[in-house]
């Protein structure tokens, strides 16, 4: 090698070890950020609790049963499923919009929320359990067992030899109508109790999230982040096109309905448990996109920590907004989501 050739490839090194470093450093104030995010979350709440209060029930110094509970029975896993729901949307739109190129992917794309509505419908207005002996798990189990219906279609359609990702996009949306249109019909004969409570779950809310609900997000999301990890270059390289995917040795095919299976279980176990949550996981890949480029090591984590910090922020907000009112957390994600969406898009249109 030439000593110019030399002295140009050092440059070049240079050059990405500097782009690396800086992608580097945006990761650790979004966890601070999403750290302070929390301790924020169990201040805030109907019950007023002062400071000393609230660290006393936290450190467990206090001899206050009630606060105790609403500490770290109520505030503390609504405040860690924030983060952890936040995250499972933020990866879940990354994968979508890097598998199917689209940048107004997300978890819900393909009809997978309509069908865990439809599941929910049942569940509260027919009071019909497809797991029986359910319990109080029967509105989360229905709503689980159609998203996965939905992602097992979704799976067997992309097994198709003439399915790519502009058909899989429209049976994806087809799918939205058919389950959609089940869900209206659902409403149009259930009676005024039932159909408050179908919209107030559809509406998204962290407030039932118990521990033992949370461990299991909890699991699945890690499950669905090592899938993610395990599969880094291979979704870098379909970032740009699948032929350039398969000149580097890709199975675009068969990679891309893995991603969408996973991305539909971790949208399931969302949905199941917290309702409809939109905007995070259109809006955080987007932000993840403009501070970090397409380079899933770090695109896919940004993704996570921002959806995470988004729906945090979002929590704080719901409890906020009205004293003694919670908002549910699906309402104030689309008030926070669509102006700030639309002036992502009209920064990056500029």
């Amino acid at each position: 090698m030439s000593e110019s050739n030399l002295k140009s490839t050092l440059k070049a090194r240079q050059i990405y070890a500097g782009i690396i470093k800086k992608k580097s450093l945006i990761i650790f104030p979004l966890i601070a950020l999403i750290l302070i995010s929390i301790v924020v979350n169990l201040f805030v709440g109907s019950a007023d609790y002062n400071f000393t209060e609230t660290i006393d029930a936290l450190l467990g110094t206090t001899e206050d049963e009630v606060s105790m509970f609403v500490i770290w029975g109520l505030r503390m896993p609504v405040a860690l499923s924030a983060v952890v729901i936040g995250a499972a949307l933020g990866m879940g739109g990354c994968e979508m919009q890097t598998v199917l190129r689209n940048p107004m992917a997300s978890p819900y794309t393909l009809g997978l929320s309509s069908a865990a509505s439809l599941g929910a419908a049942i569940a509260i207005i027919l009071k019909l359990s497809i797991v029986p002996g359910v319990g109080t798990f029967l509105i989360t189990i229905n709503s689980f067992i159609f998203s996965l219906l939905a992602a097992g279609m979704l799976y067997l359609f992309s097994k198709r030899e003439d399915a790519d990702r502009n058909t899989l996009i429209l049976f994806g949306i087809v799918m939205n109508f058919l389950f959609s249109s089940l869900t209206q019909l659902l409403q149009f004969v259930a009676d005024a109790s039932d159909l408050q409570s179908l919209v107030f779950w559809s509406f998204g809310s962290l407030n039932k999230i118990d521990w033992i609900k949370l461990l299991i997000i909890t699991i699945v999301t890690i499950l669905c982040a090592f899938v993610f990890s395990r599969n880094i270059w291979k979704l870098t390289a379909m970032s740009l096109s699948d032929e350039s995917a398969i000149s580097l040795g890709v199975d675009v095919k068969k990679t891309r309905r893995n991603i969408i299976f996973i991305v539909a279980l971790l949208t399931a176990t969302a949905v199941s448990f917290a309702g409809t949550i939109g905007f995070v996981g259109l809006v955080a890949p987007h932000i993840a996109r403009i501070l970090c480029g397409e380079e899933q090591r770090y695109f896919l984590t940004a993704s996570a920590l921002i959806g995470a910090l988004l729906l945090s922020v979002a929590s704080i907000v719901s409890k906020s907004l009205v004293p003694g009112v919670i908002i549910p957390i699906g309402l104030v994600t689309s008030l926070i989501g669509i102006p700030f969406f639309a002036l992502l898009i009209l920064k990056r249109k500029g």
